[in-house]
């Protein structure tokens, strides 16, 4: 499962940086300043989460616990939703698409949340790189 993650986040990253250069050379003409605001925000995103699923991916490698395959899965699902909803708002104009965009956001916030529960389930207090040898 680490490997199919690691593989999405991967993807994710070069789509990332090829839909950015996209709309850098090929719709900066064709976009208002608001639209075009809106698609580097959904780059933006898409490229910061992009990184997250492979740190999920990475921590799943180590440590095989459910909440990183989760939010591997939920930063997945949020791009599709948030970025893909500012993509698709702001080439086609469709301004109703904008009330998906927040059910992706709440795909990123489930996958922090996952993320930081594999960590605490993954480092028990005892064993924090930052206790002290007397247990502290």
């Amino acid at each position: 499962m680490a490997r199919q993650i690691l593989m999405t986040g991967a993807l994710m990253a070069l789509l990332g940086v090829a839909i950015g250069a996209f709309g850098a050379h090929g719709l900066k003409s064709f976009l208002s300043e608001q639209m075009l605001a809106a698609f580097e925000t959904g780059v933006r995103y898409h490229l910061i989460h992009a990184l997250a699923i492979l740190s999920a991916g990475l921590s799943l490698a180590n440590v095989p616990l459910r909440p990183f395959r989760w939010a591997g899965w939920a930063f997945s699902l949020g791009i599709v939703l948030f970025s893909g909803s500012l993509y698709v708002m702001s080439i086609s104009g469709v301004r109703g698409l904008g009330m998906i965009t927040p059910l992706g956001g709440l795909c990123f916030l489930v996958g922090w949340g996952l993320l930081a529960r594999g960590y605490w389930k993954a480092f028990p207090a005892e064993n924090t790189p930052f206790s002290r040898p007397d247990g502290t």
